[in-house]
């Protein structure tokens, strides 16, 4: 009896050791292994000098406290920090503890509907589980500290219970809010609540701290957009009084161009003008075929001033923000829609940049004034487009000589120009919500895409061009749109996925715009060609605002800013302050004081991001809302998206987006190869891509949320039986009723 209680234990071999270490839920210690493999005296001083071994060959590193845990692994429970969410919308974490030298192995929080969906700086008790590829997969545990301290949500009364929808689609669970604390909510209003602490059975608990406006009707996509992105919609009573002494500019300074047929050329739903195009021929020597171009543009600078109301709330928007349904502009209504908008018929001030180009569209010379101008017709791309085809109506018939042809003909020029460059050509559908005459949502379809809008693009890109040369040859301030190269890492993940559909992109090559249109036109007509446009996309860097210029990629172009849209865009307004201080152009310039270039640009790029999100959000909850009653039926679309919890589709019939959670995809286990945005099941060996074709059916569709849930229907995919017919709903068991 004796002999077995003073029984030595066998020393743990290192494989032993680090599977210990790899297999606990914290950092361990020498006391800590020591004590699990019931070690003695002598053998504590083995392990120690074991562990410093380990360490010098880089198998496991010190961390606090002389604890040690496996190199580059990550305990099985630990505090993380939401660091945001990667291209496909997984969100991304990072531990809050990390002492390594190297970059900590990449986290991806699993989706939960028992808690709200974590934010942005959100801390995290959270359980990891090492995939094969090195990253983590994290499922909460608990909060331990929050970013958001509020919750934006729809207020409804479900049997008799206030309870709080959240907005955030990748929150699924709902708030309980008690009577007392709803501040006077009714079902329906959008409501900012916070939760409640303490430990309650059943739902999580909130009081509404702010009732905002309608969370329900046609209006609540639009609403909830702004309210989720905080978008200000109440000028200050200063930049109100500012707008609404407002009248017309005098013709004095100015060159009066109210007999030249300008003409503003816009969408049908178009609700500001500001900007006219007219071009003639070159009549000049030594430029046969050339062209002679005028972009007048809205005069927003002589209007808002420096320093004033108007341009301080201008500053804090950044850009109008256009939905569906509204615009949250930029400007008060008397100056956008008003005395910096170019109506017909209308004396209007306009920033006019004459352009002269040769006949493959190259810009020989430019010139900036002030002028007077009165456009002759407000006219539609449609409306344009058809005149150009032969099919005039009253308008345009009358334009054709003085207007319409020549815009065209100059047109061609500045295609030839823009084909010598190489510029970046990707075809990618937009979304259009169509609303009927009471504001509901009529259907959605793809937005025609004709050469109306192309003729508009290079107009403006040319008139771009010609102000930031401008401004750099007078060595003034310039807030240039910069569009940088791509990255190797993300060259390196286009080249991988392109050799899986059998396209070659050497890495080795120098990068251009022409390469990716050489990989674009390989992939046209191929079942893969709207894959690769969305891949080839999501390789681009992000464009942005800033003094210092690196050029325009996309563009292909050396020097670019933003002069045409000042109505909408604060950074063009700065641009023509530079432009009328630079050329003498009067009043209504930079002025005297000391600007900020670099972080006017840096907020300027983060307003455009959050319009762009808001504006994206809105139409996905305008898609929701058109296809709630239409659960059950079955729709062809393509993966858009591929993550390790599902596969995000988009619809073809209306480009609405929805997920496929991998829990439908049957019983394999799918592993997420991110390098090549595939899905393989282990054991059929079964492959997810993006851009295949698939068939699913809409399980759920959130217009609050704007989500939409949706269930393969491929058979040998899911074992769920056949697919219906396109657009319709299955009837018996198969029907269900479940969001440059």
């Amino acid at each position: 009896m004796s002999r077995s209680r003073t029984k030595r234990a066998p020393f743990p071999s290192r494989q032993q050791i680090l599977q210990y270490i790899q297999d606990s839920q914290r950092r361990v210690g020498k006391r800590d292994i020591a004590r699990a493999f019931k070690l003695d005296s002598e053998q504590k001083r083995m392990l120690k000098t074991v562990l410093r071994e380990m360490q010098d060959e880089g198998v496991l590193e010190r961390g606090r406290g002389r604890r040690v845990h496996a190199a580059g692994m990550l305990p099985k429970v630990t505090v993380v920090e939401i660091t945001g969410t990667d291209m496909d919308g997984e969100v991304l974490a990072r531990p809050v503890t990390w002492e390594g030298d190297r970059e900590p192995p990449l986290i991806y929080m699993a989706p939960s509907g028992r808690q709200p969906a974590p934010g942005r700086g959100d801390r995290l008790l959270a359980k990891l589980k090492l995939a094969d590829d090195g990253t983590y997969e994290g499922h909460a545990i608990r909060r331990i500290a929050e970013a958001p301290t509020q919750i934006l949500g729809v207020y409804r009364l479900i049997g008799g219970q206030g309870r709080l929808l959240p907005t955030d689609r990748r929150s699924k669970g709902e708030f309980l809010i008690e009577q007392r604390d709803a501040r006077g909510a009714k079902p329906g209003d959008l409501v900012r609540a916070e939760p409640l602490t303490g430990r309650r059975l059943g739902l999580r608990q909130a009081r509404v701290v702010e009732r905002l406006h309608g969370g329900e009707g046609p209006a609540a996509p639009s609403m909830i957009a702004i309210a989720d992105y905080d978008l200000p919609t109440a000028f200050a009573p200063e930049a109100e009084r500012e707008a609404g002494v407002a009248g017309p500019a005098p013709l004095a300074g100015r060159d009066d161009l109210r007999s030249l047929a300008l003409v503003t050329i816009d969408g049908a739903d178009a609700r500001d003008f500001d900007d006219a195009v007219w071009a003639e021929p070159d009549c000049g020597a030594g430029n046969p075929g050339g062209w002679h171009l005028v972009v007048a543009i809205a005069d927003v600078a002589w209007y808002v001033r420096p320093g004033g109301a108007l341009d301080r709330d201008a500053y804090q928007r950044g850009n109008s923000v256009y939905f569906p349904d509204r615009v949250v502009p930029m400007l008060p209504e008397p100056l956008s829609n008003g005395w910096c908008s170019l109506k017909p018929g209308e004396d209007r001030p306009c920033v006019v940049a004459d352009l002269t180009i040769d006949e493959n569209g190259r810009l020989l010379r430019h010139r900036f004034r002030r002028a007077l101008m009165r456009s002759a017709a407000r006219l539609t791309y449609d409306q344009v487009q058809r005149a150009a085809d032969g099919r005039p109506d009253d308008t345009t018939g009358a334009l054709m000589e003085t207007a319409i042809g020549p815009l065209y003909g100059a047109y061609r020029a500045l295609k030839r120009h823009r084909h010598e460059r190489g510029v970046l050509e990707l075809d990618l559908p937009e979304r259009q919500v169509l609303l009927d005459v009471a504001g509901g949502v009529a259907g959605i379809a793809v937005r025609d895409r004709f050469d109306s809008h192309k003729l508009i693009e290079e107009f403006m890109i040319a008139a771009n061009v010609a102000a930031a040369e401008t401004l750099e040859k007078q060595r003034m301030p310039c807030l240039y749109r910069i569009h940088d190269e791509p990255s190797a890492e993300k060259l390196r993940a286009l080249a991988e996925v392109l050799d899986g559909v059998g396209i070659r992109f050497a890495k080795g090559q120098v990068v251009t715009p022409a390469r990716f249109n050489q990989v674009l036109k390989k992939a046209a007509g191929t079942p893969h060609a709207e894959m690769i446009n969305e891949i080839v996309l999501r390789t681009q860097a992000q464009a942005e605002y800033a003094p210092d210029n690196i050029g325009h990629f996309g563009l292909a172009l050396r020097r670019y800013c933003h002069f045409t849209s000042p109505i909408r865009r604060y950074s063009d307004l700065v641009v023509h302050r530079a432009l009328i201080d630079g050329c003498g152009l009067g009043e209504g310039g930079l002025g005297r004081g000391q600007l900020d270039l670099a972080a006017v640009g840096e907020h300027v790029s983060m307003t455009e991001r959050r319009a762009a999100d808001a504006e994206r959000d809105a139409v996905d909850r305008f898609t929701a809302l058109f296809l709630a009653d239409r659960v059950g039926a079955v729709f062809a679309g393509r993966i858009n998206g591929v993550t390790r919890f599902g596969l995000f589709v988009t619809l073809n019939e209306t480009g609405a987006d929805g997920l496929v959670p991998v829990s439908t995809l049957g019983g394999d286990r799918f592993v997420h190869d991110e390098t090549r945005h595939v899905l393989r099941g282990q054991r059929t060996r079964q492959v997810f891509r993006l851009g295949d074709p698939v068939e699913v059916m809409l399980m759920e569709a959130n217009p609050v949320t704007g989500g939409m849930i949706f269930r393969l229907v491929d058979e040998a995919a899911t074992g769920h039986g056949p697919a219906q017919g396109r657009g319709r709903r299955p009837t018996g068991k198969g029907r269900q009723h479940r969001r440059r």
